[in-house]
């Protein structure tokens, strides 16, 4: 097997917050595709993907979640988000970029996306908040709603990237306990982090690899892994 170490990052409470600025574009998508205001705000989507987002939407509205009613929504939504995410103050979370900046100085270490983000989504968050470079592909929820089926589909990019990777080498962080039933569908070790809408005692009932209350120094982060930066 490859001697490749792959890492599979959530984005929302994970990499940065939005402070849940996405709020703005839902709530506009909602205006331009059903002519009706929905309190977006007084729902609990963390961890949800952006297609489930739009699903529990149109019910919420009272109308049918067709598919080509929900790629509608969605579509609204991802043209919205770009000037949505500065009516909030968002913020890259605490060591995050110190952290990929270590990673992307390693030899065999890959960081890829693997979150409910729709691409365009993703790709809206890390360019407003500076972390587009660190990432040059990752699984979305564009193809599937599911998601354990997201990250089979990160895997299937990872082995095209690098060949085979053995299990202990791959690694998921995220903040839900979605992000451990994804990283647990996969056989990879889970790093959960209680940044985003869960708690450290809630997260710690599904057994992650490495539970902390954000993440560590990049030292410690790269020790655990037992990654050495070369000097």
């Amino acid at each position: 097997m490859s001697a490749a170490t792959v890492l599979f990052w959530d984005i929302d409470g994970t990499l940065l917050t939005t402070a849940r600025a996405g709020i703005f574009a839902w709530e506009d998508a909602i205006r331009d595709e059903l002519g009706d205001s929905i309190a977006v705000g007084s729902l609990r989507t963390a961890g949800l993907t952006d297609v489930e987002i739009a699903v529990q939407l149109l019910k919420t509205a009272g109308r049918e979640p067709s598919s080509d009613a929900v790629i509608r929504l969605v579509r609204a939504y991802e043209r919205h988000l770009p000037s949505s995410l500065p009516r909030r103050s968002g913020q890259v979370l605490p060591n995050v970029r110190a952290i990929l900046e270590q990673l992307q100085s390693l030899p065999d270490v890959y960081s890829l996306l693997l979150t409910g983000n729709t691409r365009a989504g993703a790709k809206a968050k890390l360019t407003h908040y500076g972390l587009q470079a660190f990432f040059t592909d990752g699984a979305f929820s564009d193809d599937t709603t599911d998601r354990p089926s997201i990250a089979r589909n990160a895997m299937t990019l990872a082995r095209t990237r690098v060949g085979e990777v053995a299990p202990d080498r791959v690694y998921v962080i995220g903040d839900t306990p979605h992000d451990i039933q994804c990283g647990l569908a996969i056989g990879a070790r889970v790093i959960a982090v209680a940044t985003g809408g869960y708690s450290v005692e809630e997260l710690a009932g599904l057994n992650p690899w490495w539970l902390l209350d954000e993440l560590p120094s990049p030292d410690q982060f790269l020790d655990r892994l037992g990654l050495v930066v070369p000097r």
